[in-house]
């Protein structure tokens, strides 16, 4: 995440903090993501305008000058905003620093994980059900080209985790009833009644709204590639506009086995527009 500037003076209220970018409503807000192999131009959209708002903020107060792109994956992703990894010594694992906030999940289905895309890195896990995001740490995707029959998987893989989740529900809507059976050792019964809760379960998904890729995505996908796995799962709030040639040659450095580059790649944010 970066910067952006404004001429307007404005107290911001979600954070309690004056900031001249951070309420700037130009639908091409632009920064400039610098390091000594190159520059990054990137556009923040406006319709996730929380995730915009706190980057400007942090950028303004020059908060992600001098962090490192701490994690680097070739065909994945480059990753940075970790504030412990300011002047972090060599070989130091890195990615647990944060400003100590998250910012709530803004998932906009027409912004997805191609290459370019700009988005918000992110505690996984039950402990973060509403996916929100670090208030400081992103990523910037190269992945890779994916074939339509790649994707006709991945859609196969997705709604078939989906199926087996709305499977449990139902079983867990009927613990009750199998206890029932399982308390009076009624193994006939209890067979009957699963196989009665699958046939529900089977007829009233085939009501349900399956996943599949929009032809954005797809389009997207299968010309200059990106991560499609990670949509709808971590927000996406910007775009390279600028420099994608830069994220390639960042994504190809020679990493530790904690995928950080073993010569440090500095970033400093200049807001453009």
């Amino acid at each position: 995440m970066k910067k952006f500037g404004v001429l307007v003076f404005i107290i911001l209220v979600g954070f309690g903090i004056s900031c001249s970018h951070a309420n700037k409503t130009s639908k091409e807000t632009q920064v400039l993501i610098k390091t000594d192999m190159g520059n990054i131009t990137v556009k923040l959209y406006d319709d996730t305008p929380e995730h915009k708002k706190n980057f400007l903020k942090l950028a303004d107060e020059g908060f992600y000058d001098g962090l490192l792109f701490h994690r680097v994956m070739q065909n994945f992703m480059i990753q940075g905003g970790d504030p412990k990894s300011k002047d972090a010594a060599p070989g130091v694992r890195l990615g647990a620093g944060n400003p100590g906030y998250t910012i709530p999940a803004e998932f906009v289905p027409a912004h997805f994980h191609k290459k370019g895309a700009l988005a918000a890195a992110r505690t996984g896990g039950p402990e973060n059900p509403d996916k929100r995001s670090s208030g400081s740490q992103f990523y910037l995707v190269q992945g890779e080209i994916f074939t339509p029959g790649k994707l006709d998987t991945m859609e196969i893989m997705i709604n078939g985790r989906a199926k087996n989740q709305f499977l449990q529900e139902q079983f867990k809507a009927s613990s009750e009833k199998l206890n029932e059976f399982r308390s009076n050792n009624d193994e006939a019964g209890f067979n009957v009644f699963v196989a009665e809760i699958r046939a529900k379960a089977d007829s009233l998904w085939d009501g349900q709204n399956k996943f599949s890729f929009t032809p954005e995505q797809r389009e997207a996908y299968t010309t200059i590639g990106g991560y499609p796995s990670l949509d709808g799962e971590y927000t996406v709030f910007g775009e390279v506009v600028e420099g994608l040639e830069v994220l390639d040659k960042i994504a190809a450095v020679e990493t530790d086995r904690y995928n950080r580059p073993k010569s440090d790649i500095k970033m400093e944010i200049e807001v453009i527009k």
